[in-house]
């Protein structure tokens, strides 16, 4: 699987932004997926993930309310949308595939990824 993001950007504070993420290759729809982020300096965190027939989702704390993840599996397309974005929200943001097929859970673990984005860049202004 390999996985393309695009969609970042710079927005003020309060604004919105659409990420997507196109997958290539035929396992994508059954794989778990999700979104992390990474700010400068800091680690890269989960931040929403949804299981591969898009029954469940789940968010970090941070984020729940404003961001809403969703997949088109017939399109094979990973989002996200971002809703009164915040300076605290601005990082690189990957999205990623599980490494394996109809994993029982969704994984918030970086190492049960083994396809990544390159990465698009969310900058708000305060």
């Amino acid at each position: 699987v390999q996985l393309q993001a695009s969609g970042g950007g710079l927005v003020q504070a309060g604004g919105s932004l659409r990420l997507s993420c196109a997958a290539s290759g035929d396992t994508f729809s059954t794989r778990h997926a999700a979104w992390f982020r990474q700010a400068a300096g800091k680690e890269r965190e989960f931040v929403a993930g949804i299981n591969w027939g898009s029954t469940n989702t789940y968010y970090i704390e941070a984020v729940k309310g404003r961001f809403t993840i969703s997949r088109d599996n017939a399109k094979n397309t990973l989002y996200l949308e971002m809703n009164s974005l915040k300076p605290m929200d601005t990082a690189v943001y990957y999205c990623a595939a599980d490494a394996r097929n109809y994993r029982g859970y969704v994984s918030h673990q970086i190492t049960s990824y083994d396809y990544w984005g390159q990465g698009t860049q969310v900058t708000v202004s305060s």
